[in-house]
């Protein structure tokens, strides 16, 4: 009787741990899609800000239609002038998962011209 309050015992804790895995890596998996969909619907919308890619819609809305192909949902966008960055995010289990980005011509820094 004991052995298999014993063997019961380990098969839960078997099974918890196995769950909590598989957790983790969907939530892994989760992160690294809406950061995908965040760079390209930021790459979107400053493709269209640009003039590179002729589109007739606002780029904002743009980068919702792309966010949306990726399975995310676009919180924000933002433009300033051929900038743009965006806000996502989707749920895994209940929790959000959020990811930004940022795309348009490369910051100057301090020592350059």
């Amino acid at each position: 009787m004991g052995g298999s309050a014993l063997a019961l015992g380990g098969i839960a804790v078997a099974g918890t741990l196995a769950l909590g895995a598989a957790m983790v890596g969907g939530a892994g998996a989760v992160s690294q899609r809406v950061a995908a969909a965040a760079d390209a619907a930021a790459l979107a919308a400053a493709d269209a800000v640009s003039g590179a890619v002729p589109v007739n819609a606002d780029p904002c809305t743009l980068a919702g239609r792309v966010s949306a192909a990726h399975g995310a949902a676009l919180e924000d966008c933002r433009i300033e002038g051929l900038v743009v960055r965006v806000r996502v995010s989707a749920a895994y289990a209940g929790f959000p998962a959020v990811a930004a980005s940022r795309a348009g011509p490369p910051e100057l820094s301090a020592g350059d011209g």
